[in-house]
């Protein structure tokens, strides 16, 4: 009884620490997105079983994701001050215990696919590619930013097709807005390893365009996702719900370029982790509002 005991207790902390290790509760940053899609593509409340497994397939995808990068990087994580403490690196979790979550993630995925409907299975390889392939982009391409973004724009497009199980115009400008959003966010992080990018020979735009060019590029990213997040309200129908939604969004957009003026990284946190839920979260509430007042007044 001991044993067992100890045995349960002994996965519960790997499993703590993998939940950690991936920053779990940063899902928050796709999920309102994939909601989004969602309420879109129901004009409404979806089931409650669409929204559950839509739920799983996000947390198998996104839980799948960074288990795979933490793996596939931990070596270049060790070499890096600001990373060498993570999980892996640092010993407090073994590589064979983060692959076992992540094909136990990976199948939670395909189940959900599966429960969904048949295109959501059938694209599921597609996504799980891009996945993969994000982690080794940074030793061949600058554009690594860009592949995150259509990891992260699969989830409004996959809620979209969840269900409705097509893909339309509307669910392709969301899908697009969330890729240059994300892109532009991803930018802005990895100026934190400009330098060590630099000489371990990685490739970023950060390591590329330096400081200033990078600002600007994701600034000019964050331009292109509030043109198609607009472009959205007339594909799609939306009101003034939605653009007063849309234009809170632009002013914390604004607020997160300022406190990272000049380079200043000392605010970071507060641009990166704070600013971008909240924005997910505030376009999220506008269009679920919106949605239902028109479905109201109609």
């Amino acid at each position: 009884m001991v044993g067992e005991e100890r045995m349960a207790m002994g996965m519960f902390g790997k499993l703590k620490v993998f939940l950690e290790m991936i920053k779990f509760s940063h899902t928050i940053f796709a999920l309102p997105f994939a909601f989004t899609g969602a309420v879109l593509a129901a004009q409404g409340v979806p089931t409650a079983y669409q929204v559950f497994w839509i739920l799983m397939a996000m947390v198998g995808a996104r839980t799948a994701a960074m288990g795979l990068n933490r793996v596939i990087d931990a070596e270049i994580d060790a070499r890096n001050p600001r990373t060498a403490g993570r999980a892996i690196p640092a010993g407090h979790i073994g590589r064979g215990t983060v692959i076992v979550f992540i094909v136990i993630s990976i199948l939670l995925l395909l189940y959900a696919a599966h429960r969904l409907n048949p295109l959501c299975l059938y694209l599921s390889p597609v996504a799980l590619f891009f996945l993969v392939l994000y982690s080794y982009c940074k030793r061949f391409t600058a554009l690594a930013h860009v592949v995150l973004g259509i990891c992260l724009a699969a989830a409004p497009l996959g809620a979209w097709i969840a269900i409705r199980g097509t893909v339309e115009l509307p669910a392709l400008l969301l899908a697009l807005a969330v890729l240059f959003w994300v892109a532009g966010f991803d930018i802005l992080y990895a100026l934190q390893d400009l330098e060590f990018d630099k000489g371990a020979g990685l490739h970023s735009i950060p390591s590329r365009l330096g400081v200033n060019g990078s600002l600007w590029t994701a600034r000019l990213f964050h331009v292109a996702m509030v043109a198609l997040l607009a472009g959205l309200s007339m594909t799609a129908g939306l009101g003034v719900w939605y653009l007063a939604g849309l234009g809170l969004c632009v002013t914390m957009l604004l607020y997160e370029h300022w406190l990272l003026r000049g380079g200043d990284l000392s605010r970071l946190d507060a641009a990166f982790f704070a600013m971008n839920g909240y924005i997910s979260i505030t376009l999220f509430v506008a269009t679920f509002v919106d949605v239902l007042a028109r479905k109201g007044g109609a």
